[in-house]
């Protein structure tokens, strides 16, 4: 195998491991509860998710009817495998359509199935992403600029987990510097953790296995990003001292 062509394998393992970080359904439902009177009458779109193990698509089914959402549509990608000399597709990307008269349990048959690879970027997942109201998922950190960038394009409410230094990113600290973006609740130690697969290293001194047997990760470098408004986002800070008549305490 060309260099080239080794190294292009290389690096799409790094990001497709580094990507691999599932979250938790009391993450979600941690920092939803700060946004539910903006879900009333719509449709969530969770584009980076198979509703066999995703918890977006559990915390949505789950609170169809509280929220009173219109339509939920999760859709995944078609995935590789990790040999990076044998990379084959072992199953076809698709979406599924749940309106909360179904019993919210998934029958196989009534998975669509895309033409394409199912990414964010494919022009049927696109096709999608027009149909809906708010974006609700944890995107590949890795192209984070791009689908905050696409989101934008196509003027999407959203709320997404991304990396803290996403912030430093010139294409995301120019949006909250515009007041188009901006943080939401939760951050850093407020995450808990992310669910990671059986091959995936546990290292550090922050991880865990919980009661169900999942591998738990907790980087406490997280955030959620959005543009849904929340009354904590206008709340006062708490002034302590005055500058005037304190100069020369702050030289």
């Amino acid at each position: 195998m060309a260099r080239n062509a080794t190294n292009k394998l290389l690096q799409k393992a790094k990001k497709l491991k580094s990507d691999e970080f599932y979250t938790q359904l009391s993450d979600i439902a941690s920092e939803l509860q700060h946004y539910k009177e903006h879900f009333k009458g719509k449709v969530v779109y969770c584009n980076c998710d198979d509703p066999r193990n995703s918890n977006f698509f559990n915390y949505f089914v789950q609170n169809f009817k509280e929220l009173g959402l219109k339509k939920l549509i999760t859709a995944c990608y078609k995935e590789q495998t990790n040999d990076l000399f044998d990379i084959k597709e072992n199953e076809n990307a698709f979406f599924y359509e749940y309106s909360g008269t179904e019993s919210g349990i998934l029958n196989k048959a009534d998975f669509v199935y895309f033409k394409g690879d199912g990414d964010f970027r494919s022009p049927e997942s696109i096709e999608l992403l027009k149909q809906a109201d708010i974006v609700v998922t944890n995107p590949p950190f890795s192209l984070f600029r791009e689908y905050v960038a696409q989101l934008m394009e196509y003027g999407k409410k959203f709320l997404i987990i991304g990396n803290i230094n996403a912030i430093t990113y010139k294409e995301i600290f120019k949006l909250i510097q515009e007041n188009k973006i901006w943080l939401g609740i939760n951050l850093g130690r407020g995450i808990s953790g992310f669910i990671v697969p059986d091959h995936y290293e546990l290292y550090g001194t922050e991880t865990r296995i919980d009661d169900a047997g999942n591998r738990i990760i907790s980087p406490n470098n997280c955030l959620w990003l959005t543009n849904l408004e929340t009354s904590r986002r206008h709340e006062d800070i708490v002034l302590t001292k005055r500058y005037a008549g304190n100069e020369t305490e702050y030289p």
